[in-house]
Parts: structure tokens; C-alpha cells; sequence
């Protein structure tokens, strides 16, 4: 069962971050580009724990589940929601921040040794095997980043009240909620069954909230076309609609 949640998560997560990719290369939209590599970075974090669970626990294989599930695929979520809200010179002044903590966050994690032997078949807390540094960056990035998104949702509440911006950015809140909530379910599952379907279920309602933000326009032109070419290429008969 571990091996076939976690494959499935990784799965919906790649599957997601390859329609969010597509869409940023047809249009080229900053906070497109941010969400797909968020959802990227969850995909990473995911096949690493399907990894973890079908051979077994390595350091390399937690470290990387760890860098990428928990420190720098929040941070890169919250940008997107920068982007989309701040508009674009704010977003690249905060996407260069990010990116600069997360190369030092890669450098830290990958370097930093571990402080106590992995279980090969349960997923290890990060205060079991990490120093004080990984475990401090995990907890800056997933706060600070939740509550831009949090933020987001709420600027979104007040300024716009209904409309695709709100949903959108409330259906992101909503997701980042259930990634974080994986500890409620070891009580009934255990830790990597928990992080699988939180995974899979989080990572569904943010994909939700990026396709409310930018399907609504490209409807919108899709169905206005047709209308106009129609009404171009019959000009004499919607005039006199009753001559034959």
C-alpha cells in the first residue's frame, strides 16, 4: 500500500505540473511558470517517496524527499501567488530571493550529515535525523510561504470578494492546508500513507485553484471567436434577416 500511494501521488503530481507547464509555455505567464515548478518540485518529492517505500529508506533518497516536500516547494507556491496578485516586477524581486534560499537550502540539506541511522521502512521525522539547520529552514520556508498564500487568499477576500482571483487563491489556501496536515492522519494511517493522500489530495485542490485563475479568460476568447467570425462572414443577412 505505501508503494502504490506514493506512486499514484507522484503521478497526479507530475501529470499536474506537465498541464501547468504547457500552459506557461503557450502564454508565458510569471506566475504560471511558478506554480509549475511547484507542483514540479512536489512530483520530486513524491517519486522519492514512492522510492523510499518500495527499496527501502537511504540518505539520499530522504534528503531529497525532504529538500523538495519540505522546504522549497511551498516557497514556490507562495511566488505564484506574488505573480498573480503583486504583478510582475514585485514577483521577480521576491523570485529572486527564493531561488537564492533555495540553492542555500539545497547546499545545506545535501551537506548537512545525519544525526542518527534512517529506518529502512518508515519515513523518518527530520528532528530524528537532521541537525538544528535543515529542520529551521523546513520551518521558515513552509511558514513564510503558507502565509503569503494565506495572505493571498485574504487580499483576494477583500479586494475582489467573488471572481476567479478569489476561488483561485482560496482553492490554494485550501490545498496548502491538506499538505500540511499529513500528521492528522497517522492516528489512522502511518506517516507515508499520510503524506501520500494528503499529497494527492492537496496537490488536486491547488491544481484546482491554477485552473480557475486561468481558464476563465481563455474561455471567455475561445467562445467570443466564433461569434465575431460568424457575424464578419454574413454581414447582408444579419441586416435584412428577412429577404430570401
Amino acid at each position: 500500500m505505501h508503494t502504490a500511494l506514493a506512486v499514484a501521488a507522484a503521478l497526479v503530481a507530475l501529470a499536474f505540473a506537465c498541464s501547468t507547464s504547457e500552459r506557461w509555455l503557450a502564454r508565458r505567464r510569471r506566475h504560471e511558470l511558478a506554480w509549475s515548478l511547484a507542483l514540479a518540485f512536489f512530483s520530486v518529492a513524491a517519486f522519492a517517496l514512492a522510492a523510499g517505500a518500495a527499496l527501502g529508506w537511504s540518505e539520499a533518497t530522504f534528503k531529497v524527499f525532504y529538500l523538495f516536500g519540505a522546504i522549497v516547494n511551498v516557497p514556490f507556491l507562495a511566488l505564484g501567488t506574488v505573480y498573480l496578485l503583486g504583478g510582475q516586477r514585485r514577483g521577480d524581486r521576491v523570485g529572486a530571493v527564493v531561488a537564492l534560499l533555495s540553492a542555500f537550502a539545497a547546499g545545506v540539506v545535501l551537506m548537512s550529515p545525519l544525526t542518527a541511522p534512517l529506518p529502512v521502512e518508515e519515513l523518518a521525522q527530520g528532528s530524528d535525523v537532521f541537525g538544528p539547520a535543515p529542520r529551521i529552514l523546513a520551518a521558515v520556508a513552509s511558514g513564510v510561504g503558507a502565509l503569503t498564500i494565506f495572505v493571498g487568499a485574504a487580499f483576494s477576500a477583500v479586494r475582489y470578494r467573488r471572481g476567479r482571483m478569489l476561488w483561485s487563491n482560496v482553492l490554494i489556501a485550501v490545498g496548502t492546508v491538506i499538505l500540511s496536515s499529513s500528521g492528522l492522519l497517522n492516528s489512522v494511517l502511518d506517516e507515508m500513507d499520510g503524506f501520500a493522500v494528503t499529497l494527492v489530495v492537496g496537490i488536486s485542490v491547488i491544481f484546482a485553484g491554477f485552473l480557475v485563475a486561468t481558464g476563465g479568460r481563455r474561455l471567455r476568447v475561445v467562445a467570443a471567436t466564433p461569434a465575431r467570425d460568424a457575424g464578419a462572414s454574413r454581414p447582408a443577412r444579419s441586416a435584412a434577416p428577412g429577404r430570401r
